[in-house]
């Protein structure tokens, strides 16, 4: 099997690859904006590297040529001057949607989030919305992974968390009293790849999320006392922040936004996680946190 990913020099592009490249059964087209990027991607015979551009049908026409299924991960949280939600998350999808149909490919795997909807009234959320329909509707056999926030080895997720668990004293959002269930990123590559091997020839979103349900605060305590050491959390008021981050939007023009804010500080629930349905065996928080430290 050939897949082509999109996105590919990102966290969760990276381990993806480094899954294929130890799997004799798997190839990837690696889809990235620049050759710069291309060192970013594991060296294996079983990667091919390809520049791509949403704006250009061509160079995805050839990322995407003779693969079986496409694997869409690009995508943007914090706007900024030179890319926005609309043009990000919406219309790169369509491109990829579009050069997918071209390609003859007959599965389309795209990278969600928990609490994406047409209807809502967060602009992330709805452009994410946006691009799922953009996929469900396109014709071709496709599955939505929504998640929630990823850790693991390499992710954002993880670096903010042992930032915040490193220190005698953590100023966090709202006192990080919202409930999350984080998802290892090795988890979410084991259902992309199981998706790609399925191909279901029908258009299916799965709610993807974590074993366990935490408060954040106490994912930084648990993470700090890992690492030997103890932490005092205290609460930034998200009216307060929100009025910062719009200061500092007008002064520079992008970075975190109240939109943002609402995405990070939002409940993840789900009806019903898709663990059971993808045939997962999820990895424990503990473990997960226990292999990002031994990472660090």
């Amino acid at each position: 099997m050939r897949i082509a990913v999109t996105g590919a020099n990102s966290s969760v592009g990276q381990n993806l690859l480094t899954h294929i490249a130890n799997k004799a059964a798997i190839s990837a087209n690696a889809g990235v904006r620049s050759k710069s990027a291309f060192r970013k991607l594991p060296n294996s015979e079983l990667i091919n590297p390809c520049v791509i551009n949403y704006g250009d049908q061509a160079s995805l026409a050839a990322c995407f040529k003779d693969v079986d299924c496409v694997v869409h991960l690009a995508g943007i949280l914090i706007e900024s001057k030179l890319s926005n939600y609309a043009s990000a998350n919406v219309a790169a999808t369509s491109s990829v949607v579009q050069a997918a149909q071209k390609a003859g490919v007959k599965h389309l795997v795209f990278i969600s989030v928990i609490g994406a909807s047409t209807a809502s009234s967060n602009s992330y959320f709805k452009s994410k919305g946006d691009a799922e329909s953009l996929v469900t509707e396109s014709g071709i056999g496709a599955s939505v992974l929504r998640t929630p926030i990823l850790i693991g080895v390499g992710t954002a997720g993880a670096s903010s968390l042992l930032g915040a668990a490193s220190q005698a004293k953590a100023k966090v959002l709202g006192g990080g009293n919202y409930s999350m269930r984080p998802l290892d990123v090795d988890d979410l590559t084991q259902a992309i790849l199981t998706c790609c091997e399925s191909r279901s020839k029908v258009a299916e979103i799965y709610e993807l999320v974590g074993p366990e349900p935490i408060k954040y605060r106490d994912l930084i305590a648990r993470t700090a006392e890992l690492l030997g050491s103890k932490v005092v959390i205290s609460s930034i008021p998200i009216i307060m922040a929100k009025i910062g981050a719009t200061l500092s939007r007008l002064l520079k023009g992008g970075g975190i936004t109240s939109t943002v804010i609402d995405v990070i500080t939002r409940d993840e629930i789900v009806a019903e996680n898709a663990d059971t349905k993808l045939g997962l065996d999820l990895t424990p928080l503990q473990a997960t946190l226990e292999k990002i430290i031994r990472n660090k």
